[in-house]
């Protein structure tokens, strides 16, 4: 089964849009799926159901950082930081001019921090209708960048 695959049945089988992206491929780097899927948590339903950044847009950028992060001092420019940036760049770029926003809110056109958008987006079934496309969007940009 293909990464691509992979995070969107790990989305099927429950996982939230940011653990079902991050886990798929922090597995391939080495981090083990629990630690993974832990790490994000936090960061499903647009930043804890805030309608934030989506969080399949959260977990491909964890991975790129993942990938592409530096271990040198955070205040001294460097190469492997600038490799972060702009693969997390190329990578908003992408799932924006897919999607035309990153913000969770805009992409299921409700607020899932409010009980009114999460009761509309249940009953229009966003989470199974939607969120699988977004998932499988996030990862194939992130299988071209990582």
């Amino acid at each position: 089964m293909s990464s691509v695959e992979q995070a969107v049945a790990r989305f099927n089988e429950g996982a939230l849009c940011s653990q079902a992206v991050f886990s798929t491929y922090a597995e391939k780097m080495g981090l083990d799926r629990e630690t993974a899927t832990k790490i994000a948590t936090p960061l499903g339903a647009g930043i804890a159901r805030l309608g934030e950044t989506c969080g399949a847009v959260s977990g491909a950028i964890l991975a790129i950082g993942l990938k592409h992060g530096n271990m040198t001092d955070w205040r001294v420019e460097d190469k492997q930081k600038e490799e972060a940036y702009r693969a997390a760049r190329e990578f908003v770029d992408g799932f924006r001019s897919r999607h035309g926003s990153i913000l969770c809110r805009d992409l299921l056109g409700c607020d899932l921090n409010t009980p009114e958008g999460s009761r509309e987006a249940a009953e229009k079934k966003l989470f199974l209708s939607l969120c699988p496309k977004l998932v499988r969007d996030a990862a194939e940009i992130l299988e071209e960048l990582i």
